[in-house]
């Protein structure tokens, strides 16, 4: 068995600098936008996940919660996801206990609500910090670039293809709106 472990060492030791070369002339190694350059754990299972994975779409960046007023924006999130995916529109879901203590759920509890009340599908990630004094960085990064900070759950900031902050929409402003929908349109129309 030693024998053969060497063998296969020493066969990739020869073919290594040739992935090399290959990998680094793949399009995903290309530069991940700073404000993408971020690991979460996913919502369903804490699988950690890099939000470079997702440069090149137009991205909706939501913080969410279970028992708010505005939770049902769910339903209107995952109709704008539906909608625009297929055309490069992401959204993503970062539940928060922030506002009124509305998420008081666990990471299972908060993904069961979702699957099971809002049949959500577009990614969730592991509750977390989105305002205050200690942010998660995603939200510290959208916070600096807009100037403005999540008033309450449900808050938006809309990214565009190359990783960079548009706009940002208040709870009130419901995924239907026309003022979301038309900034969309545009982005999605927009090259890399």
């Amino acid at each position: 068995m030693f024998h053969n472990l060497t063998k296969w060492l020493m066969a990739l030791a020869l073919i290594a600098p040739t992935m090399q070369v290959v990998y680094a002339a793949t399009p995903s190694s290309a530069a991940c936008s700073p404000l993408l350059s971020h690991t979460f754990p996913r919502l369903q299972d804490e699988a950690p996940q890099n939000l470079c994975q997702y440069q090149g779409k137009v991205i909706l960046v939501v913080n969410t919660a279970s028992f708010c007023g505005f939770t049902s924006q769910y339903e209107g999130l995952e109709k704008l996801y539906a909608k625009y995916k297929d055309r490069g529109l992401l959204v993503l879901g970062f539940p928060s206990n922030d506002f009124g203590q509305q998420e008081p759920g666990s990471n299972k509890e908060i993904a069961d609500f979702c699957k099971n009340t809002y049949d959500v599908k577009f990614p969730m990630f592991a509750k977390s910090v989105v305002s205050g004094n200690n942010p998660n960085p995603l939200f510290k990064m959208l916070i600096a670039k807009t100037g403005t900070t999540p008033k309450w759950n449900f808050y938006k900031y809309l990214i565009d293809r190359n990783g960079n902050v548009v706009d940002s929409f208040g709870s009130m402003t419901k995924p239907s709106s026309s003022s979301i929908s038309s900034e969309i349109e545009k982005l999605l129309g927009e090259k890399i």
